[in-house]
């Protein structure tokens, strides 16, 4: 069937615009996506392409024409055989629509879908259990995908000589040789952008910064190559990759060494961001990361590579991405964390029992995909929300969830949600600057006990 092709928008702005060259002639056959024109605007000259395939039936606007308006029809394109003439007449402006005798019933609301918690266990019961470190099951997550797929590999300062900064490489250059575990100078922004180059090659790297601080160095790879290369390439180019290493709070490093970003990187579209707390979490989201097709930030915490939990003994353990865990149910409070912030809140939650307090907390794990319904089910049960993180008070995880309950359960809350993050300054040096500016599972107690209202504030509340 005929199809008008019409004078393109080049800018929001650009409302007309000079037909400055005809690069096709009537007879020729387009491809989509071949250039058939270009238009000139008082900016610049733009290449124009073809949309559909066919056969150029007709030029309606001469080559040189200036003060063409957006949306005219400039050409014909037709199929084969098919004549120009076939081409459908511009439509008329359509008549403006009568005013309504009355008016029209409102639709119907549709009720809302029922909010149902993701929350449930990783692995069966029963599962036999082995006690690691976060460090070591990290180090397990990468050595079974490189076993088990020859395109992943590791780069990094400090990661296959050295055997990394935080010994979480420990192992893999003898295992995986120099070629799959690389050695990189400090230059991340260099070698993030190498990596990213692999990927679209379809190679699957994992990125490996001493410290996300570091990877600020990195952050046009990371945001305007990894992030966007799929939905800008309509879908014709991915980038599976991992960028992971600490992130938040370390003890007396200071400001460019101490900082958690995580609410930075999961406000990117694009971006799959992970911080988890436990090894378990580590090890099941670290396998799920280096398999997805997608870009993955991997936060880990530097204070918690130490700490050992029970992991399940299982051949191909993984954790899907966008499912909270519950560590501790309650029916007062809903604690929401993740990273580090989950043990706050699990000592806050312990506190807090002590005094007949009775607090759920969740573990985000993912904060994109963020488990939201596992939340709201959480507040819908206890009524109340205070969330936990060591970032910054601006901007931060808890405001945006803070928000999202306020939309989907506020008929729910008996009180503000309220968000204990970190300090909003710069993470001092001197040591008892820097245990101020950390969150405190005092500081979350206190946050349960007192909630504001809009007289003022008022003491904890059992539910009547």
């Amino acid at each position: 069937m005929a199809t008008e092709i019409l004078m393109p928008a080049l800018s929001p702005t650009m409302e007309e615009g000079t037909l400055a060259k005809w690069l096709v002639t009537e007879g020729d056959v387009v491809k989509s996506g071949q250039i058939i024109a270009e238009i000139e605007t008082d900016k610049a000259t733009m290449e124009f392409e073809a949309v559909d395939e066919g056969v150029v039936g007709k030029i309606l606007v001469a080559e040189g024409t200036a003060g063409v308006k957006v949306n005219t029809p400039i050409a014909v394109l037709v199929e084969e055989g098919e004549s120009a003439e076939a081409a459908p007449a511009p439509a008329a402006a359509a008549a403006p629509a009568p005013a309504a005798a009355s008016a029209p019933a409102p639709a119907a609301v549709a009720a809302p879908a029922p909010v149902v918690s993701n929350a449930s266990a990783d692995w069966p019961e029963g599962t036999p259990m082995k006690t690691m470190t976060v460090r070591e099951a990290l180090r397990e997550a990468m050595a079974e995908e490189m076993r088990g797929d020859g395109t992943v590999f590791l780069m990094g300062e400090e990661v296959a000589e050295y055997q990394g900064a935080y010994k979480i490489s420990q192992g893999l250059l003898d295992e995986f040789g120099a070629k799959r575990v690389i050695d990189t100078p400090i230059t991340e922004y260099g070698f993030a952008g190498i990596a990213c180059g692999a990927a679209f090659g379809g190679l699957r790297p994992i990125v490996e910064f001493m410290t996300f601080n570091f990877a600020m160095q990195a952050m046009d790879h990371i945001i305007n190559s990894a992030a966007k290369t799929l939905y800008m390439s309509g879908g014709q180019m991915g980038c599976p990759i991992v960028f992971r290493g600490p992130n938040g709070a370390a003890a007396r490093v200071g400001a460019q060494h101490s900082q958690d970003y995580a609410a930075w990187y999961a406000q990117v579209p694009g971006l799959k961001v992970v911080m988890p707390y436990s090894a378990a979490d580590a090890k099941g989201l670290l396998k799920t990361a280096i398999r997805d097709p997608n870009p993955v930030v991997f936060l880990e915490n530097e204070i918690l590579y130490g700490r050992s939990f029970e992991v399940p003994a299982l051949e191909d353990f993984t954790i899907p991405f966008g499912k909270a865990k519950i560590w501790r149910e309650g029916t007062d409070v809903t604690l929401v964390s993740f990273g580090i912030g989950v043990s706050h809140a699990l000592e806050a939650a312990q506190t807090l029992a002590a005094e007949g307090i009775s607090a759920e907390v969740i573990d985000l794990r993912t904060l994109r995909p963020l488990d939201y319904d596992t939340v709201l089910a959480s507040v819908m049960k206890t009524n109340r929300c205070v969330t936990v993180e060591e970032g910054w008070p601006v901007a931060s995880i808890g405001n945006h969830l803070s928000a999202v309950i306020m939309e989907r359960a506020f008929d729910y809350l008996d009180a503000p949600v309220i968000n204990c993050t970190g300090k909003d300054v710069p993470m001092p040096y001197a040591a008892n600057l820097e245990k101020l500016a950390l969150i405190t599972p005092d500081e979350i107690v206190a946050a349960v006990k007192k909630s504001p209202t809009a007289e003022g504030e008022r003491e904890w509340q059992p539910k009547s």
